[in-house]
């Protein structure tokens, strides 16, 4: 077996992202892996949003946020190796302090030029995952600013014991930043180059600015969780466990949400057996 590359994260990074629920990591990607990577979520998002010719003006609320593509590592074999990177991959179990994490999806996430701000919200809520071992790896290639839709993180929100669902999807969610518990918890707004990582916990309040610069701010993420999780309650089916039929309580452990890390050096999952629909 091909040895598994090691990862190496600093004391002081891992202490950052478990008192304040994010870290952004430098230089996890070279200039090459930047280049090449964004050209094949690139091919992928467009492939995927071919037949989607409304105006940004013309979508929903949720939409013109960003324009969002899930699982992409199943049907695009050269975003693949970014979406199991072993030093993000590596980085994820390390930040959680676990030996094992799976994928849960990936996702490239692009917001338009003029494309709106993303309302806060936790990501924990959306996946129906009992435990709270789930940290998200948000990479921008061409860098993150203020003026093109840097992400807000709430510091130490993740350690309040909030676990809210807050509806983004449809209509005027509520502020969930108007919590009690939130009061006086300024966003931390980051500004992440080209090459770095940010990393936030699934509990970690969060946000994003508009796009104001007339390019795309293209980013891809990934999610990962600790092996061994079990399946919770959900508000809506959720195809990471309804795709392999994962029972409630039972583990989830499948094809869909394969093993990242730790992974022998150049070994990449297969596509699931069934594809996606």
């Amino acid at each position: 077996m091909t040895a598994v590359e090691e990862v190496d994260v600093s004391d002081e990074l891992i202490e950052d992202f478990r008192r304040d629920g994010f870290v952004v990591v430098p230089g996890l990607l070279s200039a090459d892996e930047v280049r090449r990577y964004g050209s094949a979520v690139d091919e992928a998002v467009t492939r995927r949003s071919r037949h989607d010719t409304r105006a940004l003006g013309e979508k929903s609320r949720y939409e013109q946020s960003f324009t969002q593509c899930q699982n992409l590592w199943e049907d695009s074999p050269d975003v693949r190796p970014l979406s199991f990177h072993p030093r993000i991959a590596g980085t994820a179990a390390r930040l959680l302090g676990v030996d094992v994490v799976r994928l849960w999806h990936d996702q490239a996430l692009y917001k338009e030029p003029g494309g709106r701000e993303t309302d806060p919200h936790q990501d924990q809520p959306y996946w129906p995952i009992v435990e709270t071992n789930t940290v998200t790896a948000w990479i921008p290639f061409d860098g993150s600013t203020l003026d093109n839709g840097a992400m807000g993180y709430l510091p130490g929100s993740h350690r309040l014991g909030v676990r809210e669902f807050v509806n983004i999807f449809f209509g005027q969610p509520e502020d969930p930043l108007a919590r009690e518990e939130l009061a006086g918890i300024e966003p931390v707004w980051v500004e992440v180059p080209a090459g770095s990582v940010a990393f936030h916990h699934g509990l970690t309040f969060h946000l994003a600015r508009p796009n104001a610069t007339g390019t795309v701010r293209r980013v891809h993420t990934a999610i990962f969780f600790a092996d061994g999780s079990t399946r919770g309650e959900g508000k809506f089916p959720h195809p990471s466990v309804e795709r392999p039929g994962i029972p409630m309580g039972g583990v989830i452990e499948s094809d869909v949400t394969p093993l990242a890390w730790p992974l022998p050096a150049g070994v990449l999952p297969p596509a699931p057996a069934e594809p996606i629909g």
